[in-house]
């Protein structure tokens, strides 16, 4: 009886473990559909005969088999570094990066393009320079387009002089690719952190991609806002030096922000809503983050589809946008 039990959760192991080699296989060979369909083909019949072999009662040479099986795929995927060298979609193309010198922050390759659609559009990379001193608001924007559970998330700062930035972090993709969230699991992908006009960022996924957009005001001191907005130019710029793999979980639009802002507020607790990214203001408001009024209410008032849709290229949608959203409807709060 022993035995049934140590070689059922043996063979439970070597099965885990092969979906996982099988997935690595399909998302990362650089091969034609029938090479990799025949090399994934190999890697389960080596798994079978392992396990065949295993339930003969052949149990070491079984061991040391699939043990061989596992060393060389570990040493091949061990060896897919990221890199910035790729044939990357024009709107990727570049990682935002900035100079920071006291209070005055100089972005080159901030993008602004004016997108008709997906793929008619007009190509602009920027510099742009702001005053740290005249940072007035933070705002959180979810991009929903369907899948439970799931957002996009943007952060962008507002200036008294009216002019909004917009900062993400996406997924950086090539030309030929689109996105995956099970190959986010299997470095299919790297990170790119950009600065955007908000016409560009936001405009982009309400009124092009056809996405949900909820705009929340973030309750922070200016001096936290200050250090958020640094954060992303350090990590920018860390990114801009040293490219990275993106991950589902653990590097994504969410956790990046996370953990910028428990450098920030010390002692932020990890929450299953992290992972969850469209709960992301539930947790915020439950740490205080969020104006004072029920989460419904700034739900329903913070979306801002059908505006981003009217203003569409007009000059001040980013005031029009935020019409009507607690925090932003009260004269002179900013």
């Amino acid at each position: 009886m022993l035995r049934i039990v140590l070689v059922s959760l043996c063979s439970l192991a070597i099965l885990v473990n092969s979906i996982w080699a099988l997935l690595a296989l399909w998302y990362q060979l650089p091969w034609s559909l029938a090479a990799r369909l025949a090399t994934c083909a190999l890697w389960l019949l080596g798994t079978i005969g392992v396990l065949f072999m295993l339930w003969s009662g052949t149990y070491l040479w079984a061991i040391l088999a699939y043990l061989a099986m596992f060393v060389l795929i570990m040493l091949w995927w061990g060896r897919l570094e990221p890199t910035h060298e790729r044939d990357w979609a024009d709107d990727l193309a570049r990682i935002t990066t900035g100079v920071i010198d006291g209070d005055r922050v100089a972005l080159s390759d901030v993008r602004n393009f004016h997108w008709r659609t997906l793929t008619d559009y007009d190509v602009r990379w920027e510099s742009r320079e702001y005053d740290l001193s005249r940072l007035r608001s933070v705002d959180l924007i979810t991009s929903q387009w369907g899948l439970p559970g799931v957002a996009h998330i943007l952060v962008s700062f507002g200036f008294d002089d009216g002019r909004f930035i917009t900062f993400t972090v996406e997924i950086r993709r090539t030309r030929d690719q689109s996105f995956s969230a099970i190959g986010g699991f299997f470095k299919q992908f790297e990170l790119n952190v950009l600065a955007s006009d908000e016409r560009d960022a936001v405009r982009l996924r309400t009124n092009v991609r056809g996405e949900e957009g909820r705009i929340y005001s973030i309750q922070m001191s200016e001096r936290a806002m200050r250090r958020l907005f640094i954060a992303y130019v350090e990590e920018a710029n860390r990114l801009a030096r040293e490219p990275r793999h993106y991950h589902t979980i653990t590097a994504n639009c969410t956790i990046i922000v996370y953990n910028m802002m428990a450098e920030i507020i010390k002692g932020l607790p990890m929450d299953v809503r992290l992972f969850l990214s469209s709960h992301l203001p539930s947790y915020i408001k439950e740490h205080g983050g969020l104006v004072d009024r029920p989460l419904e209410e700034l739900q329903q008032l913070g979306r801002f589809t059908e505006r981003a849709r009217e203003a569409d290229q007009a000059e001040d949608f980013s005031w029009r946008i935020r019409q009507g959203v607690p925090g932003w409807d009260v004269p002179g709060d900013r």
